[in-house]
């Protein structure tokens, strides 16, 4: 008989998930040394104790698919940039990014829940395990995004091998090869400009309050007159739409337009109004912490050690 007991015993000697040890001890009929034999052969248990580990390089990928209606975007970390140029980490990405445009998962621990696309007898949480066993670093499915548009089209940026990921879904009533070149455009604006909205009215109104208030502390600070502190505010509430909205943004392509010119210009062409139904923009480890090695000392203290 398995008791919780021996599965948490189990769990504590080899950082495993909890469903795996009862399998593990299930199928070893309750013997807790041939339960760490599995484990180990299986990879969990070296995978699980390598999980703790900060896992901040790695690759951005998307996938668009053939008819441009459909695409996914994914983050995969792994621990040093030496994985992340590996021929099975980069294939895992490339799958993922596919199986998130069709996906249904609501978060990341459904979505590795969901069967492999390139082998359906396993999830993609046990295709995890298994590359980090067989490569020796921790890795993760950090998040993903998935866009499907019935009118326009989806298109995709990735920069500095996988540093930077975009997908862009066009909204337009009429079709036309135009509508590719735009979204594509328009992609490049995000990975370079790194737009934190897509327009004036996505923008936190009590961020903007906040700003006014700043613009105005700076403003009386600086001696000007009460009478035109709030113009000047307002004035630098306008730039400040211009520096963080995308179709606000002067175009990197051509600084003679703003996003919202060029889109007015090639819906001329198309006959058809083309808009920015929403964008998303992935960079590889933003926001994750990452553990500064010292390598001199590394080496240093490892001899110390021998000694």
């Amino acid at each position: 008989m398995i008791t919780a007991q021996s599965v948490k015993e189990l769990r504590d000697r080899t950082g495993a998930g909890m469903m795996d040890c009862k399998k593990a001890l299930t199928e070893s009929n309750g013997d807790m040394e041939k339960a760490v034999e599995i484990l180990r052969e299986k990879g969990l248990a070296a995978a699980a104790k390598k999980a703790g580990r900060v896992a901040a390089e790695g690759i951005v990928e998307t996938f668009v698919s053939d008819d441009k209606k459909n695409a996914g975007m994914i983050e995969l970390n792994c621990e040093t940039d030496f994985v992340a140029v590996n021929e099975e980490f980069m294939a895992l990405a490339k799958n993922l990014a596919k199986m998130a445009s069709v996906s249904n998962a609501a978060d990341v621990d459904a979505f590795i829940e969901e069967k492999y696309i390139a082998d359906e007898t396993k999830s993609v949480k046990e295709v995890l395990t298994e590359l980090i066993a067989k490569l020796g670093e921790n890795m993760n499915v950090r998040r993903f995004v998935k866009f499907n548009i019935e009118n326009g089209a989806i298109s995709s940026y990735v920069h500095g091998s996988g540093r930077i990921g975009v997908l862009v879904e066009l909204g337009c009533e009429k079709h036309s090869e135009i509508l590719e070149e735009v979204a594509k455009d328009v992609a490049m604006q995000v990975a370079a400009a790194n737009p934190l909205f897509l327009d004036k009215t996505s923008v936190d109104q009590d961020a903007i309050e906040k700003e006014r208030e700043i613009y105005r502390v700076q403003a009386l600070n600086e001696g000007k007159p009460e009478k035109i502190v709030d113009k000047m505010v307002d004035g630098r509430i306008q730039k400040y739409y211009k520096e963080v909205c995308l179709v606000e943004q002067v175009w990197v392509r051509d600084p003679d337009y703003t996003i919202t010119k060029y889109l007015q210009a090639k819906s001329k062409e198309v006959g058809s109004e083309i808009k920015i139904n929403r964008y998303a923009r992935f960079e590889k480890g933003e926001g994750i912490e990452k553990k500064e090695e010292n390598f001199a000392e590394e080496v240093q203290k490892q001899m110390q050690q021998g000694k």
